[in-house]
């Protein structure tokens, strides 16, 4: 057998009659969904549960998948102690998957953080269990976290997930764990951004459909302005159903606390190579790049070819005939920023000039950026294809007396205390308020928020 079914479901501990206390009667058509998911799963009685949850432990650069032989949760941080339970976890499945998983290039294992957090389960488990406890108890489950990863790696985890129980030959059922926006009104939790609403449609929209390659088509940004905490566990959900038929169902949403909630459930009907939603991705993102590179400057063409040649040789590209006349001629400060599906990879600059020319400026900050920035790896050969790079050239920085005479789009800003300085690009993905901008680039100069800081602006022009 393989994956029957899957189910996209939030997990707010006021569903939970203890805890709710009354106040679980807001979402009551969420409670009649979910009570149908549980009934659903106990229809298929599967051997096995994976539960996806961005409660679980989550690295930026790693699939935590739990170890052991089980673990026990109760509800006792949200005064419900008394609502407990415990669970064995597959751990035949967790071996295989891991076999899977590094096959495929993931990182992924039962390496992580261990002990105290690992053996207690967390509420995104312990929600969904709590229903399906009440009609089906005869499974083993296994938990799986998340990651910084880009969402195409999420999906991948999904597809290890459904070969894992094809050859283990389990009846498996997955249910991906999360709430949707936490920014649909101002009285809400984190108060209200105009992308709450409009993630909340979209995303149920597309799962209503069970158009699963849309997951893909995301922007980090839009996911992040939204406050969403569930869009990776439905996409590892949906990896886990590639190329099979399924009857998707939208059976509940509701968000009347500030938060999105909605219930989805997916049988599985048959096979459906057409569901091939990863590699058609991939052949949209290999078009797009293509085009992408064509309509590089001779700036950017510098940047990759640098990438390229660093990556794959270890060795710094020799300055090369026929650029730009600019660029033997010019000074200034250049950053090379490097992106991986929409994600930061890399970015290395300098506010002033120290090469000699534009030229070898980019070619020693790409250099750089592919191989020293701290928070991320060395980019590998097998990456190189699917970059996109962007080259900001500095104007000169001007000092200025308020943050009044910054403006996000048009300005980056410097911010001084004593040494330590932070320099932060104009025109970035979230990054929307003066106020923001101010306190990214403190932070990365290691000045504490209340410091007072002295400022510059400085404008760029950016080549793509």
């Amino acid at each position: 057998m393989a994956v029957l079914a899957a189910y996209m479901v939030p997990h707010p501990p006021l569903i939970v009659p203890d805890i709710g206390r009354g106040a679980e009667a807001a979402i009551a058509n969420t409670i009649d969904a979910y009570r149908e998911v549980a009934r659903r799963i106990a229809s298929v009685k599967p051997d096995t549960i994976v539960v996806i949850s961005p409660h679980q432990v989550m690295y930026a650069d790693y699939f935590h998948l739990s170890p052991g032989k089980g673990a026990k949760g109760d509800f006792g941080r949200f005064r419900a102690g008394k609502v407990k339970m415990e669970v064995s976890y597959d751990t035949e499945f967790v071996g295989e998957l891991c076999i899977q998983a590094q096959a495929q290039g993931l990182d992924a294992g039962t390496l992580g953080v261990r002990g105290r957090q690992d053996q207690d389960l967390d509420h995104g488990t312990m929600v969904p269990l709590y229903f399906v406890n009440q009609y089906w108890k005869a499974y083993k489950l296994v938990r799986v976290g998340l990651s910084g990863f880009p969402l195409t790696a999420h999906y991948a985890l999904g597809e290890c997930i459904q070969e894992t129980a094809q050859i283990l030959d389990r009846n498996v059922v997955v249910i991906g764990s999360g709430d949707l926006s936490h920014r649909l009104k101002e009285e809400g939790p984190y108060g209200f951004r105009a992308e709450g609403p409009k993630y909340d449609s979209r995303i149920m929209d597309v799962m209503g459909r069970g158009a699963f390659g849309e997951l893909l088509e995301f922007p980090e940004d839009f996911c992040e302005k939204a406050g969403e905490c569930g869009h990776r566990s439905f996409t590892v959900m949906a990896g886990a159903l590639d190329r099979m038929a399924v009857k998707a169902d939208r059976l509940s949403y509701e968000g009347p606390f500030g938060v999105g909630y909605g219930i989805c459930s997916y049988e599985v009907t048959g096979r459906d190579p057409d569901r091939d939603f990863l590699g058609q991705h991939e052949e949209k993102e290999r078009e797009r790049l293509s085009v992408l590179r064509a309509r590089e400057d001779g700036y950017v063409k510098l940047a990759r070819r640098t990438i390229e040649t660093y990556v794959q040789t270890r060795k710094i590209l020799p300055v090369p005939k026929e650029l730009p006349d600019e660029l033997y001629t010019l000074r200034a400060g250049v950053f090379v920023s490097v992106k991986k599906e929409g994600q930061l990879r890399g970015c290395i600059g300098t506010i002033q000039a120290v090469q000699g020319c534009l030229a070898e400026e980019i070619i020693q900050n790409a250099v750089s950026a592919c191989s020293r920035d701290p928070r991320f790896s060395p980019i590998e050969p097998k990456e190189l294809e699917q970059l996109t790079i962007s080259v900001d050239v500095l104007g000169e920085a001007k000092k200025i007396g308020s943050p009044q005479e910054l403006d996000v789009k048009r300005y980056g800003v410097i911010v001084k205390n004593g040494r330590r300085r932070g320099l932060l690009l104009p025109d970035l993905d979230g990054v929307d308020t003066v106020t923001q901008q101010i306190a990214i680039a403190k932070q990365k100069a290691g000045i504490r928020e209340e410091e007072d800081v002295e400022l510059e602006r400085f404008e760029v022009v950016r080549h793509h």
